[in-house]
């Protein structure tokens, strides 16, 4: 398997936070929109603003989305303006990469005019915390999760993520278009991002070659025109492993079906299949009847 690992480490715009936020948070930027392009988000995890407006600011962490809703809203009107200017300021706004008020709350004049002077972003939904944080969070494990590029070839089979792995000239790429016109779904050719969320392995195309199949003699194909949108998917749970290999790199060839294979991405293990490649065999049948014996184990 050729994987290329990004050792940077993954982060979001606040910017591209707010455009793939779910319709339901509704969210508007109260203050600080000139630093939305600017401020990025590290960390899926939430942080609630209440014991740093207190004065536990050290336990802000930096990238981290923060969270406002009514006790720290409430908290913050109890106070004088001086004191509230104080809280604030004592919040080590450059640490903060972006404030979300919930339920539509109002707050103090005097957090807006920092912020706006900060460019720290604040944004408000009309959402209550509660399911505020379970929204937030699915969409950063999403975006924020670790990522890998594989070489390969992503299809959807009977409703499984099946990656199909194997040198560059193997055929990986003829067996796929013929997968295809059998009503299978091409995600993704040559390159698969895949990603890590929680116990799952999730691949999609790169935006570059979404829709497309590389063939040697025909050139990149437009599958989407060819064959109809149902030919082409955006993204899939990887649930199982092809790999082609020629003839003479497998040592031994299992006759009876009874060594199981696998093969590990991201500490995650998934099935896996070896077929040997020669002249003569009908690639694309091997891996429909590979799939097939999968279903029949797991079912």
């Amino acid at each position: 398997m050729n994987a290329t690992n990004k050792n940077e480490k993954p982060r979001i715009t606040i910017e591209d936070f707010i455009a793939k936020a779910p319709a339901e948070l509704n969210i508007r930027i109260l203050a600080g929109a000139n630093g939305i392009k600017r401020k990025e988000i590290v960390s899926a995890r939430i942080q609630k603003l209440g014991l740093a407006l207190a004065g536990f600011a050290h336990y802000i962490h930096d990238g981290r989305l923060q969270m406002v809703g009514q006790s720290e809203i409430w908290y913050l009107s109890q106070l004088t303006s001086e004191r509230r200017i104080e809280a604030i300021h004592n919040l080590n706004l450059t640490d903060v990469c972006c404030i979300l008020i919930t339920k539509n709350l109002e707050p103090p004049q005097e957090l807006i005019d920092i912020a706006n002077e900060f460019e720290l972003p604040i944004l408000v939904t009309p959402v209550i915390s509660s399911s505020a944080i379970s929204l937030v969070t699915n969409i950063l494990q999403s975006e924020l999760a670790p990522q890998i590029t594989i070489h390969g070839i992503l299809l959807g089979m009977y409703g499984l993520g099946v990656l199909i792995l194997g040198d560059s000239g193997i055929g990986k790429s003829e067996c796929a278009l013929d997968l295809i016109t059998r009503g299978h779904r091409l995600i993704s050719d040559d390159i698969v991002l895949i990603k890590r969320i929680g116990d799952k392995l999730e691949g999609k195309s790169p935006e570059l070659t979404f829709e497309h199949l590389e063939i040697r003699g025909l050139g990149i194909l437009n599958i989407r025109d060819l064959f109809g949108v149902s030919a082409v998917g955006k993204e899939k749970d990887i649930n199982v492993c092809i790999e082609l290999k020629r003839w003479v790199e497998v040592e031994e060839v299992d006759r009876l079906g009874l060594e199981v294979f696998s093969e590990e991405i991201f500490g995650i293990k998934i099935p896996k299949f070896i077929l040997p490649v020669s002249s003569g065999r009908n690639l694309s049948t091997l891996v429909e009847t590979a799939i097939r014996l999968h279903l029949l184990k797991i079912n």
